[in-house]
């Protein structure tokens, strides 16, 4: 009740606050500079607005359901280049998991000695056949989706190679499932070898408890890729339902290509009646495909039904005025003027694909829809029981099991203990890539418009991924207090006083919101990263949007388990950048205000503190770059 309070005081607050900034307070003068501020501002309202609702619902489930007896399970340890003696630790708890069960190491590096380790383990061992060769992989999914198809266990334990479970992990979640809508369960990622302080923000309480609680107040707790269960038939399910989405999509595309490509053509047939009849039969035809698409007959059959009608469309044309296209025939090899009814017969089939409009057209369209490839020839398995549309797997894969109706739990234990990353740069390209991964899911199958979702679960998707765009806000924040205290460049007009009257009650409301929701856990670590990172959440939104519109390559970098030697201090210099212009702009704005070239005291004071503020939150950066392990 409490928090629920706070919700509504916070979000009235956030709405008085940005309503009066808005209204009243736009200095025009300087529109490029306060439209960026007031953008920042309303993203942050959103943000505000969207953790609420994430809020709303938290969901504590207590003590699980006793595990029912005789299910079976598929233990998956998904490795690629991780050395052995990290993989052995995970394969042998996994082995000696109480449950009965079925242990398998994906070897994605396909690395003998790992084969030969396994099966001194008496675990199983995966790796990908000849059939992948020249297909595209798919990273993790791939690697899974491979495992899949090899085995049968009704349900699925997902570890990555550093996550070593707990005996206890299966006999603590299927329980579960015996409710039937049960998709899967997701426990907690935890780390034992985070360093003291957490300099690189490994931990995640905040996530790992009230958020993914909430999460699963509302039937959107997500699915993190690894120390989950999932139910088998489920996710077959899912990969039934998008190979058909897909091919329909495709075929869609098709004919409207088909549309475009006939009408052309039909208006350059004005003196020709007869042809322009026939195109428009096959314009008919696609309108009736595209009916057939519509009411959910099957694939194959409306492709099937539209190729024979265009090629008895072509045939027609020919027959029907033979006389007049004679000439043509006589030039085909093995013409003379004198052919026989099965001579004519053949010529006529050969011509009735040549390029000849109509004709011509009508052969094209019939290449559109044969180039819709019901088998996915490019693809290993025509379906894909994990989504392939993002370098994050797990959250993708999760939005379609929820938009199918499937039923998600968080179960708030930890039941199996990782490996976190032990310098700032692996930690980096872990963000970058959940940040990538994320983006991707957004431009591809973006939750506000995915059917089937309800909308708290289309608030809660987007909400996450909307806080990827976060970098563009954080950087307007960063450059506000230079901009005015250096240049004296202001795109708020009102009286200091009366500003903070509007902020401040809001910013504590907000804070209060956040302390009660987050009792008792380390969560400073995670707010100064949020604005810490900007450079990164930048760069994962200009190589997605080069990556989903342009065809650019993403990569997937399995994130290092070993200290890495680079030198972090290159992978900072735009935060560096940053506090060296915000320490100028601090003792620029104490000089202009002691030599009287400004007067508004409450300006310069509320630009010094923001300015402040962002050093001690940048500055994390610096510890987590100077960080070495203890006697290194």
């Amino acid at each position: 009740m409490v928090v629920r309070v706070l919700i509504l005081l916070n979000l009235v607050l956030a709405t008085r606050y940005i309503t009066w900034r808005a209204l009243h307070t736009m200095n025009w003068d300087l529109w490029p500079f306060a439209l960026a501020l007031l953008s920042a501002e309303f993203f942050s309202y959103a943000d505000c607005f969207l953790f609420g609702v994430n809020m709303w619902r938290l969901r504590h489930r207590g003590e699980p359901p006793p595990a029912t007896r005789g299910l079976t399970v598929d233990v998956f340890i998904t490795t690629y280049n991780e050395p052995w003696e990290l993989v052995r630790a995970t394969a042998s708890a996994a082995r000696d998991i109480t449950y009965p069960h079925a242990t398998w190491v994906l070897d994605d590096g396909d690395r003998p000695e790992m084969r030969h380790a396994c099966e001194a383990l008496g675990i199983g061992y995966i790796v990908r056949d000849g059939r992948w060769d020249g297909k595209e992989r798919h990273a993790k999914a791939g690697n899974l989706i491979n495992a899949m198809y090899q085995t049968n266990g009704e349900f699925l334990l997902i570890l990555d190679a550093d996550q070593v479970p707990r005996p206890q992990i299966l006999d603590r979640v299927l329980g579960y499932f015996t409710d039937p809508e049960v998709a899967f369960v997701q426990t907690p990622q935890w780390f034992w070898n985070t360093p003291p302080g957490d300099p690189f923000g490994t931990d995640a309480p905040l996530f790992y408890g009230p958020i993914q609680a909430g999460k699963d107040g509302w039937n959107s707790a997500f699915f993190c890729g690894s120390n989950a269960v999932l139910r088998r038939e489920a996710l077959m399910r899912v990969g039934v339902v998008w190979y058909a989405r897909d091919l329909a999509t495709r075929l869609r595309g098709a004919l409207r290509a088909s549309v475009r490509l006939l009408r052309r053509t039909r208006k350059s047939l004005a003196g020709d009646p007869r042809s322009r009849e026939a195109v428009d039969q096959v314009l008919h035809a696609v309108a009736v495909a595209r009916r057939a698409i519509h009411a959910g007959r099957p694939l194959q059959e409306i492709t099937w039904d539209f190729q024979r009608e265009a090629e008895r469309i072509s045939c027609e044309i020919v027959r029907s005025d033979l006389a007049r296209i004679r000439a043509d025939l006589t030039t085909l090899p093995g013409a003379t003027p004198d052919l026989s009814a099965l001579t004519a017969d053949a010529l006529l089939a050969q011509l009735s694909t040549r390029d000849l409009s109509p004709l011509g057209a009508i052969s094209a369209v019939r290449a559109l829809l044969l180039g819709v490839d019901l088998d996915r020839a490019d693809q290993v398995e025509p379906v894909m029981p994990l989504s392939t549309v993002s370098v994050t797997e797990d959250m993708a894969t999760a939005m379609r099991l929820h938009a199918l109706g499937w039923k998600s739990v968080y179960h708030h234990e930890i039941l199996a203990v990782g490996l976190a990353p032990e310098d700032l740069s692996s930690a980096m390209s872990q963000r970058l890539r959940w940040a990538q991964g994320t983006l991707q899911v957004l431009l591809r199958e973006n939750p506000v418009f995915q059917p089937g979702l309800t909308l708290p679960q289309r608030a809660l998707y987007f909400g996450t991924m909307w806080s990827y765009l976060s970098g563009f806000a954080a950087l307007v924040y960063l450059v506000s207090p230079v901009l005015y205290l250096v240049l004296g460049l202001m795109p708020v007009r009102a009286w200091s006083l009366e500003f903070l009257g509007y902020l401040l009650p809001w910013l504590v409301v907000n804070q209060i919101l956040f302390a009660v929701i987050g009792w008792g856990l380390a969560t400073r670590r995670g707010q100064q990263y949020s604005l810490a990172l900007f450079p990164i959440w930048l760069k994962a939104v200009a190589t997605t949007v080069g990556n989903v519109y342009l065809g650019r390559k993403l990569g997937f970098v399995v994130t290092p388990k070993t200290r890495q030697r680079a030198n972090a201090l290159t992978l900072i210099w735009p935060q560096v950048t940053i506090m060296a212009l915000l320490v100028i702009a601090i003792l620029s704005g104490f000089i202009r205000l002691s030599l009287g070239w400004t007067t508004d005291l409450g300006a310069v004071v509320v630009n010094v503190l923001w300015a402040s503020y962002s050093l001690a939150m940048l500055s994390v950066v610096i510890r987590a770059a100077r960080w070495r392990p203890a006697g290194s």
